[in-house]
């Protein structure tokens, strides 16, 4: 097995990640259009956005993973935490520990910025993830609703 470096994503990363998010979109079944992508790719390199991603990598130089992540305010326990919004492994090096990676990064910039928490959705049929995240988080009682802006 080859070791896995979780790293800040860098400028000179955009095909890779890109490859990634594409994968990660595909999987979910979203039309992810290429102005979509550069925004969020955008988002990522701007100091002043509040999304954050990283990437884990193999020793060859291949990035095999990505997560992007955000603070999130919490009014009611004054506090806040850090929300993740998108995990995705190469289906081709899932099983190599690349989210355990991610996740335990996830955690430790959760620890040093003082935010009280690491929170994340998956679909409910999303079981290989679920399985994962069993094993290093604890689901939460919430239901999830979406609803539409405007009247």
């Amino acid at each position: 097995m080859s070791q896995i470096q979780v790293r800040a994503v860098r400028p000179e990363d955009f095909a890779q990640w890109r490859a990634l998010y594409r994968g990660y979109a595909d999987f979910y079944a979203v039309e992810q259009t290429e102005e979509a992508a550069a925004l969020v790719w955008s988002w990522v390199h701007d100091p002043g956005h509040e999304v954050n991603a990283l990437v884990a990598e193999d020793a060859d130089g291949r990035l095999i993973g990505l997560a992007h992540y955000r603070p999130f305010a919490r009014p009611l326990s004054a506090t806040v935490g850090c929300f993740l919004d998108d995990l995705f492994v190469a289906p081709d090096r899932r099983g190599s520990g690349a989210a355990d990676l991610l996740l335990g990064a996830l955690r430790e910039i959760a620890a040093e910025r003082g935010w009280s928490v690491v929170r994340w959705i998956t679909a409910d049929d999303n079981h290989r993830a679920r399985a994962k995240y069993d094993q290093v988080a604890t689901r939460t009682m919430w239901v999830t609703y979406d609803m539409a802006p405007g009247r």
